[in-house]
């Protein structure tokens, strides 16, 4: 019986790649705590991505939903009970210059699910003075913090803002008075993170290879291909990377060896280079002949098979 296909989808992968709890507490120590082992494996638990809640304010309501890459929340025993933290991860493909406003509106809605969830308990104000009922809240009640990282993946270095202010167009005699709020920001291509888990090390050590663009491509697919072999990657790395390389491949032409495999990454690479240019080339002479954004962006989406965000973000790039 022949092998059922499965298309490699590189969010799933990435995600996938970051629910395993060694690989993900080693990366939140390295970003955290220099690499110091204080979020253990063992602490983590899988939380529900999906984060959902109501903003309201006076006379109207917004709805917001939102849904997390990955969030994990840690249980540490402390003399003071159960020590709680969240923690959010991000994986970004390309630059998105309002980040760090997105990041905060993720965060928000956790802390406002906690705060929804334990209002419940409120019915009455048995228990409560005047100022608790009113916000459904005791004096004494506490959240779990939470604390959100973004991998970014791209070959571009990040010149979007890293917190708040950056997105701001604010006076320095202004800006103390204005709340910032900002995001701890991972670049694959170019860190000096402490990592400790092997498959890590690999991770960032091959995107580092192929995000480096000082080499021929001839160059740069060997030096991959050896470090893969050299090292013998597992074969999850190398999914992984394919997935940040947003290389939509059979995941059956990865059931192989390591080096094999990084082969058919970089063959699958370089039809989407190519792919981009044309996607890019058509978006251009379209705006050429005067056809409007919104028009040519059902026309790329039907020609070139592409979803809403992934359309959207090659017509804001051009």
């Amino acid at each position: 019986m022949a092998k059922k296909i499965q298309k490699l989808k590189p969010d799933t992968i990435l995600k996938n790649y970051w629910s395993n709890n060694e690989q993900f507490a080693d990366l939140f120590n390295a970003v955290l705590f220099d690499g110091k082992q204080i979020i253990k494996p063992d602490e983590l638990e899988e939380m529900d991505t999906e984060e959902s809640t109501i903003l309201e304010h006076k006379e109207y309501s917004e709805s917001i939903q939102a849904s997390r890459d990955g969030i994990k929340i840690q249980k540490k025993s402390s003399v003071h009970g159960v020590q709680m933290v969240l923690f959010g991860l991000e994986n970004q493909e390309s630059i998105h210059y309002a980040m760090p406003m997105r990041v905060m509106g993720l965060d928000y809605a956790a802390y406002k699910k906690q705060y929804d969830s334990n209002a419940k308990k409120y019915q009455d104000s048995v228990g409560m003075d005047g100022d608790e009922y009113l916000s459904r809240m005791k004096k004494t009640d506490k959240f779990i913090p939470v604390i959100t990282v973004v991998v970014y993946y791209g070959e571009k270095p990040w010149d979007g803002a890293k917190s708040l202010h950056g997105m701001l167009n604010i006076s320095p005699e202004m800006q103390k008075f204005v709340n910032d709020y900002k995001m701890l920001l991972v670049e694959a291509r170019q860190n000096d993170l402490t990592l400790h888990n092997i498959n890590n090390v690999d991770l960032f050590n091959i995107l580092g290879i192929l995000l480096d663009k000082s080499g021929t491509w001839q160059e740069t697919k060997e030096k991959a291909v050896n470090y893969v072999k050299e090292h013998e990657v597992d074969k999850s790395v190398v999914m992984t990377v394919a997935g940040a390389a947003n290389c939509k491949i059979d995941y059956n032409e990865l059931d192989k060896k390591g080096e094999t495999a990084m082969y058919t990454v970089f063959e699958e690479m370089a039809k989407e280079s190519e792919n981009i240019g044309e996607i890019r080339g058509t978006i251009k002479t379209y705006k050429e002949l005067g056809i409007l954004d919104d028009e040519i962006l059902e026309k790329i989406k039907v020609k070139f098979d592409l979803p809403q965000q992934e359309a959207e973000e090659y017509l804001r790039n051009i």
